[in-house]
């Protein structure tokens, strides 16, 4: 399974992708954990210390791969047929909540745009897993999607877009949701998050059915969230928190959805 989860920043979609990879992984499941947002913090979630996640070289700045993937003999000029089979392999690391991490870095889009090699090996890298990578893969975006372009969306199982209740939030999800769908992704669902009361559960299922957006779950607001993250805990300390058990119940929603959706094309 493939999903992609993106929001405005501090909608709480690292919070929901870590969670995912996590709970996949407690499952039994060979999950890796994809961090494509330019201000990466997936890897403090997963339980790496500072010092761990900040020797974590990403895809797109790890400049002895970029050459050695794309180099050739003459100046200037760069290799456009390279394998990235081995990338995974190499470079992702183990994390204490089970998924390993793999670290893009920024990314440009996947079509056309910027050719500079780094760029290249990153694109490269994203069909590969997407199209190829038969386990898990839980992508943490950016706020955007133009780095999906439709070769590789389609790829994509589901896009989990996260906001809270307040307006802005709201408005900037619509926008991803609607450029997922021109992208290609075939499901895109709207997840509420830091849900206080009624009235805010009851603002966003009014957005989400304005905008035909099924809905597999709410996250509550929950203290422990807070905490963790003043403390700088991983998500295993939110284990039997409201958050994490809301999360557990989006991943089972989105899991029949999709089986439902395979047996019923």
């Amino acid at each position: 399974m493939k999903i992609a989860v993106a929001g405005k920043g501090g909608s709480g979609k690292t919070l929901l992708a870590g969670s995912l990879a996590f709970l996949f992984a407690r499952a039994g499941h060979t999950t890796l954990a994809l961090d494509a947002d330019s201000a990466p913090n997936l890897a403090f979630l997963l339980g790496l210390s500072p010092r761990e996640a900040d020797a974590i070289i990403p895809v797109s700045k790890n400049a002895d791969l970029i050459a050695a993937k794309t180099g050739t003999s003459y100046p200037g000029v760069y290799a456009l047929n390279f394998s990235v089979n081995d990338i995974v392999t190499k470079y992702a690391v183990p994390t204490p909540a089970g998924p390993h991490l793999l670290v893009m870095g920024t990314v440009t889009s996947m079509g056309a745009g910027c050719t500079c090699p780094a760029n290249s090996v990153v694109r490269a890298l994203l069909r590969h897993l997407l199209v190829e990578h038969r386990e898990v893969v839980i992508l943490d975006m950016e706020a955007g999607v133009e780095h999906i372009g439709r070769g590789t969306a389609e790829n994509v199982d589901v896009m989990l877009v996260v906001s809270d209740a307040h307006r802005q939030s709201l408005a900037i999800a619509g926008k991803i949701a609607q450029m997922a769908r021109d992208a290609g992704i075939p499901r895109v669902e709207l997840v509420g998050n830091r849900i206080q009361d009624p009235a805010q559960d009851r603002v966003i299922r009014d957005f989400a059915r304005s905008r035909n957006l099924p809905v597999p779950g709410m996250i509550p607001f929950d203290p422990t969230v807070t905490r963790a993250g003043v403390a700088g805990e991983a998500v295993a300390a939110l284990k039997g928190s409201a958050a994490l058990d809301a999360i557990a119940g989006i991943l089972s929603e989105t899991s029949r959805e999709m089986a439902d959706q395979e047996e019923h094309p």
